[in-house]
């Protein structure tokens, strides 16, 4: 390899690292597994040790993946430095590695005998907690390794951290790292609630994990079932000689340290250890994916000390995750909603972890590249923990002599328009939204879908109205007629009626918030829709909105603030939205500000269940007479209002901090009942001053306590 090819190199292999850094820390949206991103970091650092001239500051190989928020994007979480510098661990995959970083620790050590600590190593996003006085004071997260994220008030949340230490003998200040994970329990039942609320469900434990720590309602942090295991304490003068003995009084402190250490004395009995767990963890409760060895004796830790990016006394074994060989049979290239191409394997069908696997993503081109892949390859495929498929390698052992690259269109693989790329973006997009059929196919779907329009219609009604040639764009949706409705195969008068029923519907109950995501501006998803929505109050509003105005707007970076000037930049997207006007949409906020009425003003909600009304229009009924909306039961909760089927949890949670039960029911006769003064004597049951006695009635309305 020439310099110059080393360069070009290291060029591409840091940019995605950096990138993959991002998505995996950041964004809890990671597109490598852990060993493609590990093979990369390893072929960066072969590279910079054969050409040491070019290594510079920012390379990955010298700093920490950073999970720190971005400040112009999430207010909530202020930063600080961290005492001592959160590192991360070097990785191998092989055995005979352990045993070179075991000899080494030897030799820096002038063979004096030592044991090694092995701990199973936990799947999460890790965690910082500082103790003062035996009293929880801050909990930060890893960040870039010198400052982290002040997550305290969602760290109070997860139950098996204490607030307070048990016990006696701890020092006035001290810290303790390790990681907060999601079990397999609390992660199945996060992405059931996701699919019942058609939303995108978490790939894996790890990502649910990280993205619920950084949530901003401490109270659905609660809710989301996190746990903690601690590993490593730091502070001054410390009175332990070994790490063992610190995690052990640690553990009398009451707080959550693994049962599952050992304690080894050579390379065996770790190499024991590793086959255990590799079998066992099928087993275990919670997701982990490799074993961390530490030179267990504090004062050889210190003498072994660190490189600039991991200590040199401790490493990670991680495991390989589930893997298949199988042939790559062909690529396609799919075109999403929003324009971009992704390349998608098709796959002599294999079993991989329970299931049959017969695609995999590619990603983008440079993923491919990445990958080398070639036409007729032998590919190996991944699952491990992540719901997905993906290709993390090839076997170029049976690549076929004349193999060739594919190669990446230039072109739009459906309606033939040029690719274009944005600048920082790996993905290619075809700009003819109005004109290319998955595209015009997809704006349809999201904006006819339930946190949209909520019109009745799936996918496959779209694909009948766009082959017919009865829609082109949202707007054509309020034109169609029964009679061409009932041209269309399978299409009665009855489901003809319903379909126009539900765009009638949709026209006088759906805000202007969820008609500005409706209309799919890229970019802009439900919540920033409504957070725009509640700046602007008006399509017009926003329309004429300068970038500098939209870029002082909560949660608009420039990325979204360049999208909407583009999409208004387009005229044929504003003679939709006056098409939309025509017919009667919401288009801007018409109520005055504040709540219809204050009914519920100062009570705190929490619903379970189903009702007569969908959940969100639930909640916004609440909202609407000034009530607050709850994730989850607290003492703060004011009522529960169990629907149909409500949340045996959240009953229970009720019952044991005595919060009243709400029927629907109940509730409407709240809301059209006018709530007399107090001081009327004539009042409607208020929980925060119910009586002792199990009911209490005014006018018929009931209010059952437990």
């Amino acid at each position: 390899m020439t310099v110059q090819q080393a360069q070009e190199r290291l060029e591409q292999l840091k940019a995605v690292i950096t990138d993959s850094n991002r998505r995996y820390y950041v964004e809890n949206a990671p597109v490598l597994s852990d060993y493609e991103y590990d093979q990369l970091m390893y072929e960066l650092q072969a590279i910079e040790a054969e050409f040491p001239e070019l290594v510079t500051e920012d390379s990955p190989s010298r700093r920490v993946g950073s999970d720190l928020s971005d400040k112009k994007g999430n207010k909530e979480f202020e930063q600080f430095p961290h005492r001592y510098p959160m590192l991360s661990l070097g990785n191998t995959y092989s055995l005979s590695e352990i045993k070179d970083f075991a000899a080494r620790a030897s030799k820096a050590l002038g063979g004096e005998t030592f044991t090694y600590s092995c701990e199973l190593k936990f799947d999460g996003t890790a965690i910082c907690l500082t103790y003062r006085n035996g009293r929880l004071l801050r909990a930060l997260t890893r960040g870039d390794g010198s400052i982290g994220d002040d997550v305290t008030r969602n760290v109070r949340r997860i139950a098996n951290i204490p607030e307070q230490l048990k016990g006696d003998g701890w020092p006035e200040e001290f810290e303790i790292r390790g990681e907060i994970y999601m079990p397999y329990s609390a992660f199945d039942r996060l992405n059931e609630e996701k699919r019942k609320e058609e939303e995108t469900p978490f790939a894996n434990p790890r990502n649910a994990a990280s993205g619920s720590l950084k949530l901003t309602d401490p109270e659905e942090v609660g809710r989301r079932g996190l746990e903690c295991t601690l590993y490593h304490l730091l502070g001054e003068n410390l009175p332990f000689s070994t790490h063992s003995e610190a995690l052990d009084k640690a553990a009398s402190w009451g707080l959550p340290v693994s049962e599952h250490r050992r304690i080894c004395r050579n390379i065996e009995e770790i190499e024991a250890y590793i086959s255990h767990w590799d079998a066992q963890r099928k087993f275990l409760p919670f997701a982990t994916d490799g074993i961390v060895i530490k030179v267990n004796q504090l004062n050889m830790q210190r003498s072994l000390g660190y490189t600039a990016k991991s200590p040199r006394w401790a490493v990670a074994y991680k495991f390989k995750a589930e893997q298949a060989l199988t042939p790559l049979l062909s690529i396609d290239y799919q075109v999403g909603r929003t324009g971009a191409v992704t390349p998608v394997a098709n796959l002599e069908p294999v079993q991989l972890s329970g299931t049959v696997v017969k695609r995999a993503t590619l990603h983008n081109p440079d993923q491919m590249g990445l990958l080398d892949i070639h036409e007729g390859d032998w590919v190996y495929v991944e699952k491990g923990g992540e719901i997905i498929p993906k290709i993390v390698a090839v076997e170029l052992s049976k690549r076929l002599p004349g193999a060739i690259k594919p190669v990446f269109p230039t072109h739009c693989p459906v309606c033939g328009t040029p690719l274009v790329k944005d600048e920082g973006q790996a993905k290619y997009f075809c700009p003819n939204k109005d004109h290319c059929p998955p595209q015009i196919k997809g704006t349809l779907v999201n904006f006819l879908s339930r946190k949209a329009m909520n019109v009745f219609a799936g996918e496959a009604n779209i694909e009948q109205l766009y082959n017919m040639g009865f829609v082109r764009n949202v707007a054509d949706l309020y034109d169609l007629t029964e009679n061409q409705l009932l041209h269309l195969e399978g299409w009665k008068h009855r489901m003809a009626e319903r379909f126009l029923e539900s765009l009638r519907e949709s026209v006088r109950t759906t805000p202007f918030e969820r008609v500005l995501f409706a209309i799919g501006i890229r970019f802009v998803g439900e919540q920033t829709a409504k957070t725009l929505a509640r700046h602007f109050r008006s399509i017009d509003a926003l329309k004429e909105a300068s970038r500098e105005q939209l870029l002082e707007v909560e949660d608009v970076g420039e990325v979204i603030a360049d999208s909407i000037l583009q999409w208004f930049s387009d005229a044929s997207n504003y003679e939709i939205i006056e098409r939309l006007r025509k017919v009667g949409l919401h288009l801007a906020i018409e109520q005055q500000e504040g709540p219809s009425s204050a009914v519920l003003a100062g009570k705190v909600i929490v619903i379970s269940g189903t009702y007569s009304i969908s959940r969100d229009e639930m909640k916004a009924l609440i909202e609407q007479h000034g009530g607050k909306i709850s994730s989850s039961v607290s003492a703060k909760t004011s009522w529960l209002l169990a629907g149909e089927k409500a949340g045996p949890e959240k009953l229970k949670k009720a019952e044991s901090l005595g919060i009243p039960l709400l029927s629907e029911e109940l509730l409407r006769a709240m809301l059209a009942t006018e709530i007399p003064d107090r001081n009327d004597g004539n009042i409607i049951p208020d929980p925060a001053g119910a009586p002792d006695d199990n009911t209490e009635t005014q006018e018929g309305i009931q209010l059952t306590l437990f």
